[in-house]
């Protein structure tokens, strides 16, 4: 079995930058400050105790753990799959290693937390994406690795 494991570095990549940058963030900006950065963009520090979108963050409570098993349990089963992988998939190992990477960036702030540290914000006049962090960008640019890789671009000829 050919071990497509070998693309966890791009996992702890993401990792490693997520929490990096969170420290910083959470170590340097006040709860709520905002930063302007460049046109559109600003460094915003916020927690978020919901998923995607600030999703069930007034849910009570109950959301932090129920999050945090399925970040785990979504870890496990993307582990277990990139070890299937052969090694002709290497665009479908890289995309599964952002997920991962993500994931796992994001269950350790709830772990430790209770929530997400999101700073990333995104904004047109007076309308704002939902601040984010890197551990949400290597999860979307997984997502669209995947997308990207079921219409089958980054397929060899070669299928051994």
């Amino acid at each position: 079995m050919n071990s497509m494991l070998k693309w966890l570095w791009l996992s702890l990549l993401a990792l490693v930058l997520d929490q990096w940058s969170k420290h910083i963030i959470d170590g340097s900006m006040q709860l709520y400050q905002s930063i302007p950065v460049l046109p559109y963009f600003n460094l915003t520090y916020v927690h978020n105790t919901g998923a995607a979108f600030s999703f069930l963050s007034q849910a009570g409570g109950w959301q932090r753990w129920f999050f945090a098993a399925l970040a785990f349990t979504v870890s496990v089963v993307i582990t277990i799959w990139l070890a299937r992988l052969n090694k002709h998939e290497s665009l479908l190992a890289a995309a599964l290693s952002l997920i991962l990477g993500g994931a796992v960036g994001n269950l350790i702030d709830r772990l430790l937390y209770g929530y997400v540290i999101d700073f990333l914000d995104v904004y047109y006049q007076n309308w704002h994406w939902p601040a984010f962090n890197i551990a949400d960008s290597a999860i979307t640019v997984g997502v669209v690795l995947m997308i990207a890789e079921s219409f089958g671009l980054g397929l060899s000829k070669n299928t051994s």
